[in-house]
């Protein structure tokens, strides 16, 4: 009686600090953002959307940065969605248990958790370097969509792994072979969470800034990129880029950024949970 007791004190005590931690951070999180808002919100107007980098932080815009971030969301997209579906889907439907699957599993699942500055090294010397790439959009998106790709390999297998085995027997039993299977069956029951690891997984890549420094994003463009092969800047660079800036006025150019970039990665987020929540309504095993 006295142990049990004791486990329900110490149950009850658990409780209440994992309350008080989520509290104290939620708190600080909205300090933080309100200051961010109270200090930009001001400046954002039609002018500021659509001017050039210029010296004067009057006269300043995010029109490339944000054109920039645009063209990189796009272009990882490309990328990093099929390899990353595809892979794995090759993981989880048809790799073979042993070792090297084992193996294989734990440094992808590692891979997530590298931190981005790595990826930049990387992407500097593959794309940058050995393919003559420069310091072009194109070097970034597919920076980028390494970043990612292991988050889009993880949240693919896990998505599969919630389609009931009952639905994959049961098309066996009617004849169709393993990848009609896959087609026909896996992918649409498991497409709704896919595509929510998908956008989770883009919303971080817009908000990346070391990887595109390593990769010679460059912190004032003078003009809109056009083509993938572009120099380019993006939001997190111009952001970083103001920040450093010893005037009052960048300083509110970067909270006027912060919040737009905030708005993007909010609606993001919010549109992958509307996917999901509408492919969960849609499928019923």
């Amino acid at each position: 009686m006295r142990n049990r007791r004791k486990n329900i004190i110490v149950d009850k005590l658990f409780e209440i600090w994992g309350l008080m931690s989520s509290f104290v951070g939620i708190i600080l999180l909205l300090f933080f953002i309100g200051q961010i808002f109270a200090d930009g919100i001001g400046r954002i107007d039609w002018d500021f959307l659509t001017s050039l980098p210029s010296r004067k932080p009057e006269n300043s815009g995010i029109y490339t940065a944000m054109l920039g971030s645009v063209w990189l969301l796009v272009l990882t997209a490309l990328f990093s969605f099929p390899l990353g579906v595809m892979a794995g889907i090759y993981l989880e439907e048809y790799q073979e248990d042993g070792v090297f699957a084992y193996l294989l599993e734990v440094n992808i699942t590692n891979l997530a958790a590298v931190p981005s500055i790595i990826y930049g090294l990387l992407g500097l010397e593959i794309f940058v370097r050995a393919f003559m790439l420069d310091a072009s959009l194109l070097a970034g998106a597919l920076t980028l969509s390494l970043l990612i790709l292991p988050i889009i390999i993880v949240t693919t297998r896990e998505a599969i792994r919630t389609v009931p085995q009952l639905i994959k027997d049961a098309s066996y039993a009617l004849g169709a072979t393993k990848w009609q299977t896959i087609w026909h069956q896996t992918l649409p029951a498991s497409f709704g969470g896919i595509l929510t690891g998908v956008i989770l997984a883009l919303s971080r890549a817009v908000g990346e800034a070391a990887p595109l420094i390593v990769v010679g994003a460059l912190a004032y463009v003078p003009f809109a990129p056009s083509s993938p092969l572009d120099q380019f800047s993006a939001m997190p660079i111009q952001i970083f880029n103001w920040i450093s800036r010893p005037q009052a006025g960048f300083a509110i150019n970067a909270a006027a950024a912060i919040i737009i970039l905030l708005i993007i990665t909010f609606m993001m987020n919010a549109f992958a949970m509307y996917l999901r929540y509408k492919w969960q309504k849609k499928i019923k095993y």
